[in-house]
């Protein structure tokens, strides 16, 4: 990948992030902001020294221009690099890159090789297609949060953009195959990434339980319908653990760890449905034992009888953790602005191509001179963009 070009003309967060796992194995991205409107994420979360930590993530491995691209000057200069790119990911509003003459149509006339991503919370068409959208938005209309929190409660939202961060992954495999698809045509094409849509993929198969008998999935806590025991339970020393009984064999060996082997013989306890019905029963007797034990004792024990148990983990259990180190799970990296700061590796390893994470987010505009100049234009030139305001 490291021969592949992607311009990154997204904010707030789908967009963005699809341009850093691309850029993560070896992409060259530039991102385009704003020259005085620079990307939100920069202000987005804890900063320290008035520096956005979230942007060293989600701006890492990204060459950083400033561009108004509502400006003559600014048009003109995307043209150019769109002439020399593969891949430009973006997400205004539909209708905003046409408005600006920067629609498709004039993208692929500059370069017919070309991948348009654009990602936005509903897609290029419908009645919502204009609608701002966000990733709470589609964390509410795909079933997730009626799904999500305990029986009694409301609808749950997550702390954290899970929809944003599933399509963004979702996108940056939609660019791969259209890229692949190119090596096949000679064409680029389009990408059209609605944010509604791969949360409600990952759901599973509701659509299919309600069109074929009427169920509707409830909300069920920790709880699952489809199993039991599965709950967090919490330990002696007041810390908590994930069971999982997926597996008939795992939910034999839970309750024969806890002294309860008499669960095996009855009937209902043979199916997953049927100890799902069972579940309070279940909770009870594997809760109250792993009450009676500390943690790190409960993981030990649940090993030693291959059962499947977790500790909950904050993010300081994260950064602890031998097995998240053998991964390179979580990597260090040199920033100019901050020091070492650590944050999450590449997503994957590969043998071959493994990627890295080359530097952190960079300043607003830090190489806006550099990759001007690699396109051609002058000193000169680009002190009249930059008077126009197109910089």
């Amino acid at each position: 990948m490291a021969e592949l070009r992607v311009l990154d003309l997204a904010t707030l967060f789908a967009g963005p992030l699809a341009a850093t796992l691309l850029g993560d194995y070896g992409a060259d991205v530039v991102k385009v902001e704003h020259p005085r409107r620079p990307d939100p994420s920069r202000g987005h979360g804890p900063s320290k020294d008035g520096i956005g930590l979230w942007w060293k993530l989600l701006g890492r491995n990204k060459r950083n221009i400033t561009l108004d691209l509502s400006s003559p000057g600014g048009r003109e200069v995307l043209l150019r690099l769109a002439a020399e790119a593969d891949v430009i990911v973006e997400n205004f509003r539909p209708g905003t890159l046409e408005k600006w003459g920067l629609g498709w149509d004039e993208l692929s006339a500059a370069n017919p090789r070309l991948v348009l991503a654009r990602v936005t919370g509903f897609g290029q068409r419908g009645p919502y297609a204009r609608r701002p959208g966000f990733g709470t938005l589609a964390e509410a209309m795909s079933g997730f949060a009626a799904v999500t929190g305990e029986p009694d409660g409301p609808p749950t939202l997550p702390p954290f953009g899970l929809a944003d961060s599933i399509a963004a992954l979702t996108t940056a495999y939609a660019v791969m195959a259209a890229l692949a698809g190119r090596e096949r045509t000679g064409r680029g094409q389009v990408v059209d990434m609605a944010i509604i849509e791969p949360l409600l993929t990952v759901l599973g198969p509701q659509p299919l339980w309600y069109d074929q008998l009427g169920y509707v999935q409830p909300r069920t806590g920790n709880r699952s319908t489809n199993n039991a025991p599965r709950n967090t339970y919490r330990t002696a020393d007041g810390r908590w653990v994930a069971v999982s009984t997926s597996a008939q064999s795992i939910a034999e060996r839970v309750l024969r760890l806890v002294g309860r082997p008499e669960f095996l013989d009855e009937p209902w306890f043979a199916t997953g449905a049927g100890r799902a019905r069972h579940a309070d029963e279940l909770d009870e007797a594997v809760g109250g034992w792993i009450a009676r034990h500390d943690r790190d004792e409960v993981v030990r024990a649940f090993e030693e009888a291959q059962a499947a148990v977790a500790p909950v983990y904050d993010i300081r259990d994260v950064l602890a953790d031998p097995q998240y180190r053998a991964l390179g799970s979580i990597t260090r990296v040199e920033d100019a602005e901050l020091g070492t700061l650590r944050m999450q590796n590449v997503p994957f390893r590969l043998s071959a191509t493994p990627g890295a994470i080359r530097w952190a987010g960079r300043p607003h505009g830090a190489d806006t001179d550099a990759v001007l100049s690699g396109l051609g234009l002058s000193r000169r030139e680009i002190a009249r963009l930059r008077e126009e305001g197109a910089l």
